[in-house]
Order: structure tokens, then C-alpha cells, then sequence
């Protein structure tokens, strides 16, 4: 069972196996990224799991050319039957959404379903390094706004956190004052709980900025390496030992670690563009 905590504005779970998760996220064709990374980790964690793409990718970003069928329509036929049908779901994790008038649908059916009990976990997928992704526009930021504003918990990376509050970019570093700041923005946008990655501080250490209740920064060393797909791995792997009950700061360490871990095993890779074979990696979670 998941609970949304009101009188102290953050959310807490009780451990529960079974729990019913739906991803909202885009489906890659060539690649381990967004449903095809996080179903298999959430699943092999004792979930289940179902899926409702908002787009069909041929293949992850980073090789430059892709195809991509946007399935707004689809989803308008599809929340319908679900409510027909009595559908319902423990907590709803989204991730890339493809347009303004996908965002509008999609946060009015997570509002809806948060109101019956469901926690919403928001991943608001836009960019990283200072920059948007390939064939993400700048109203993508208003969509992730409408997202943000429906959720519980969020996950933005440095860069998404300041495009998603007109915050500057700061590729020299930040204050703890300003991660601080940074979070309560993201707050103001509607998000109950926060979770910002890849933080570079000042003093040139890189941590995990959130907020449960309170604020925590959470230390890591960072490898050179680059794969698609690690925010999507670290995401369900919170998610997965938040509903196993463990509190935000605890999941988010274990989900820091186990990444480490697999960049480590696979930074050798000769194709990164794929991300990480995480099946291989599995029984370690």
C-alpha cells in the first residue's frame, strides 16, 4: 500500500509486494531507455507492471537519426476503456511525453487518479549537459511544467530542474544555498517531493540533491562514461524500493550505487548508444 502523507507533504509506502505500477513513458524499438529499461527492474522487483507509450522511438537519440510516431491519439482511446473497464493502479511513473496537448491529457488523468489514492512519480525527461535532447522543443518545458504540477515526486536531472524553473545553467558548479533554492522552485511548480541528479557543486563534487520532509545531498563519483537510459535505470529502481518501504534518501543511495555498478561493468562497451544491457544485471537488484 502507498501513502501520500498530507499533514507532513511527502510521500511514504508501506511495504507491499505485488504493488500495481503503471509506466507512461515512450517505447524505444533499439535501445534500453524509458519502458524498456524501467519494466524489466520494476517487474523482476515484485511489481506489476503495464505500459502505455506515448511514443514509438526507433531507436535512443544519441545516433542522431530516429523516427518517432507520437501516440496522442491512441491515448485518448485508451484512458476511456480503462475507466469503463475499472482499471486502477498503486502509482503511475511518467516519463517522456511528446507534446503540449499530450502533457494536458496525461496530468488530467494523473490528477484524477491521484485523487482516488495513487502516487504519481514524474521523470520529466527534457535534457542534459545545459541542453535539450534531440527533437525536444521548448514547449516541451511547459508540458513537464503540467506534469510537475500533478506529482508527488519528481526526478529532473541539474538541467531539467533549471529549465523547468527559468533557472540559469550553471556549468562551473553550484552553492548548497542554490541546490536548496533550486528544490524549493521545483516545489512551488506543485511537486511534493524532489530528487535532483547529476548536481555539480562548487567545490567540484557531484551529489544527488532531495527532499522528503527535509533536504539531503547524497555524494557520488562520477565515471566518464556517457549511456543513454541511466535516468530511466536510476528512476526505477527508487520507484522499486519505495514501494518495497524504504524511505526516499535510502532508495535513491541504492539506486546511486547499482548504477555505479553497471556503468562500471559496462563502460567497455564498444556501442553505448544501446545503454546498458541491464536483463544481464538483474539478480544483483
Amino acid at each position: 500500500m502507498i501513502y501520500f502523507d498530507l499533514r507532513q507533504n511527502f510521500i511514504t509506502f508501506a511495504p507491499m509486494q505485488g504493488n500495481k505500477i503503471l509506466l507512461i513513458n515512450d517505447m524505444c524499438g533499439y535501445g534500453k531507455v524509458a519502458t524498456a529499461a524501467m519494466l524489466p527492474i520494476l517487474s523482476y522487483m515484485g511489481n506489476l507492471v503495464y505500459n502505455l507509450p506515448t511514443a514509438l522511438v526507433s531507436n535512443t537519440l544519441d545516433y542522431g537519426k530516429f523516427n518517432i510516431l507520437e501516440t496522442t491519439d491512441y491515448i485518448t482511446g485508451v484512458f476511456p476503456v480503462w475507466r469503463e473497464l475499472g482499471f486502477s493502479f498503486d502509482a503511475i511513473a511518467t516519463g517522456f511525453i511528446a507534446s503540449e496537448r499530450q502533457a494536458a491529457i496525461v496530468a488530467k488523468y494523473c490528477r484524477e487518479e491521484a485523487e482516488k489514492g495513487t502516487v504519481i512519480l514524474v521523470d520529466p525527461i527534457m535534457g542534459d549537459e545545459g541542453k535539450l535532447y534531440n527533437g525536444v522543443t521548448p514547449s516541451t518545458i511547459n508540458s513537464m511544467r503540467q506534469m510537475v504540477s500533478v506529482a508527488h515526486l519528481i526526478f529532473p536531472n541539474y538541467t531539467e530542474a533549471c529549465y523547468l524553473t527559468d533557472t540559469p545553467y550553471n556549468a562551473e558548479g553550484v552553492t548548497e544555498e542554490e541546490v536548496r533554492t533550486l528544490v524549493e522552485k521545483l516545489r512551488a511548480l506543485g511537486a511534493k517531493s524532489v530528487l535532483i541528479t547529476s548536481v555539480l557543486m562548487k567545490d567540484g563534487s557531484h551529489v544527488v540533491a532531495g527532499y522528503e520532509g527535509d533536504y539531503f545531498l547524497l555524494h557520488y563519483d562520477e565515471i566518464p562514461v556517457h549511456f543513454p537510459g541511466t535516468g530511466d535505470i536510476f528512476s526505477a529502481i527508487v520507484d522499486g524500493h519505495l514501494l518495497r518501504g524504504d524511505s526516499l534518501k535510502d532508495s535513491a543511495r541504492i539506486a546511486m550505487d547499482t548504477l555505479s555498478k553497471w556503468i562500471e561493468a559496462n563502460k567497455d562497451n564498444k556501442d553505448k548508444n544501446r545503454g546498458i544491457p541491464l536483463e544481464r544485471h538483474l539478480e544483483e537488484l
